[in-house]
């Protein structure tokens, strides 16, 4: 539970608000380890005796209603026993139990504490200037004018908008009228790759504000920020912060899969906060999110007016065989052989990280320029610019490339698609990162296998669902 500031003693730390203006841009909607401060013990103490920081339990203790105790995590609220592990503690002297899931963030211990502000709270400044000169497609501007009344009036709201559709610029108008009242907004997305492609768009988009873009090992940001755009792993570290919470990819993993990841979205929520979730693919639980008085945008078109890329299935029977010896697959190799004849970027997501380093060489002889990323890569983001820029002809990878990546005349394969990782979802996001330009709107989307799985049927029966919606809606021409 988290202890409560009382208005007394709100008032007589008054006076001290001006000396620690920085902690309070710091700390304000934060929720911190108190040894991580950057303010000395005492002044920290001082601070708390004040009423200006409230403190927390790093592991608290919970009664069950039934009977006995579990504990949970303050900073990430997981209440799974596995997460938690009992040491000799140095610190207090006793047997201690830390939580193991947030543990990449500082280790948290039962007797740790957390911090966070509770005296006055800082108005971010009504300042926000949209200098975004684009113009939005009817649907697009119907949906956007639909999401700034539901953040207006406090309603969640589903932007349901196909890979393409322009989501990004569809989000600029409702954000910046939230932060021009003196709003603070999160724009949360599962992936780092994703809110490295959303800052610098926001940057160019709205000035006059503060924004930070927050994901591992990107540091915490200088003064209060009106809009943060961070992973929503980043969320464990906020607690009532957010007037508006914007969740990107909402159906990409871990979100989709960790509760813990959904409920520090809601944490990070003030009081009669509002949230919005954007996806090409909403899934049961993303509608049970919304709820039953939840509203919903729809765009079943991409803002160029063009259908989605519809994949082609091909088999690649024994592709594990081959490149075990050694071997390059025949139709793999002649498809990226084409790509290379055409200077056309191209990724090729496999299954796996060996399989993919197993592959690297094999294609390093058709192209030395030929290079590999995964979510721990070293050179990722260097090697994303290198494509995005034409320094590079393609890139193998992971499913960490599924999202948040637009390069134009980009070409798509896939090998392996009969593995699990690749399900509707996946081969759906995977498929969007086809034709995205409205000079380039096609792009050839391959699904390579080693047999046709009902999550390939299901996405290309959902992509050209969406097609013939799009028939409908503006008349795009028939599949």
């Amino acid at each position: 539970m988290q202890v409560p500031c009382s208005e007394n003693s709100v008032q007589r730390g008054r006076g001290g608000i001006g000396i620690h203006d920085e902690l309070q841009k710091f700390l304000q909607g934060r929720i911190w380890l108190r040894e991580l401060l950057p303010v000395g013990k005492e002044e920290a103490g001082d601070l708390i005796r004040e009423g200006l920081i409230g403190t927390v339990p790093g592991v608290a203790t919970i009664r069950k209603w039934h009977g006995g105790t579990h504990s949970r995590c303050s900073r990430c609220l997981t209440e799974d026993a596995r997460h938690f592990h009992a040491f000799n503690c140095r610190k207090c002297g006793k047997v201690c139990r830390y939580c193991r899931h947030c543990l990449n963030m500082g280790r948290v211990a039962e007797c740790d504490e957390l911090v966070y502000w509770c005296g006055p709270e800082r108005r971010t400044a009504c300042n926000a200037v949209l200098t975004w000169e684009g113009r939005l497609t009817p649907l697009q501007e119907r949906a956007a004018g639909e999401l700034e009344e539901s953040l207006l009036d406090g309603k969640p709201h589903l932007l349901h908008a196909v890979c393409g559709a322009g989501k990004t610029e569809i989000l600029f108008r409702p954000v910046h009228r939230l932060l021009s009242e003196g709003k603070r907004v999160c724009i949360a997305t599962p992936r780092t790759d994703v809110v490295l492609e959303l800052l610098p768009r926001f940057e160019k988009a709205i000035g006059g504000t503060v924004i930070h873009g927050l994901y591992g090992g990107s540091g915490n940001g200088e003064g209060l920020a009106g809009l943060v755009i961070a992973t929503t792993h980043q969320l464990y570290r906020f607690r009532e912060a957010f007037d508006a919470v914007i969740v990107d990819e909402a159906d990409a993993f871990p979100y989709s899969f960790d509760r813990t990841l959904r409920l520090a979205v809601r944490k990070a929520l003030k009081p009669g906060g509002v949230l919005a979730v954007v996806t090409a693919t909403p899934s049961p639980a993303i509608l049970s999110e919304i709820g039953r008085e939840g509203r919903r945008s729809v765009i079943p078109v991409r803002f160029h007016g063009h259908p989605l890329p519809v994949p082609r299935i091909v088999p690649l029977f024994g592709y594990r065989k081959r490149i075990s010896a050694g071997k390059m697959p025949e139709r793999l190799k002649a498809w990226t052989e084409e790509r290379l004849k055409r200077k056309e970027p191209f990724l090729i997501f496999f299954p796996s990280v060996p399989l993919m380093e197993q592959c690297l060489p094999l294609f390093s002889h058709l192209d030395a320029g030929i290079g590999a990323v995964h979510a721990t890569h070293p050179d990722r983001r260097d090697l994303v610019m290198a494509l995005r820029e034409g320094r590079i002809p393609g890139l193998l990878t992971t499913t960490i490339l599924e999202r948040g990546i637009t390069i134009p005349r980009l070409q798509i394969a896939v090998a392996g698609s009969e593995n699990v990782v690749f399900d509707r979802s996946a081969i759906i996001q995977i498929s969007g990162r086809a034709g995205r330009s409205p000079e380039h709107p096609d792009g050839d989307v391959v699904l390579f296998h080693h047999g046709v799985t009902p999550e390939m049927d299901a996405a290309v029966r959902e992509i050209r669902r969406l097609n013939r919606e799009g028939v409908k809606t503006i008349g795009l021409p028939a599949l």
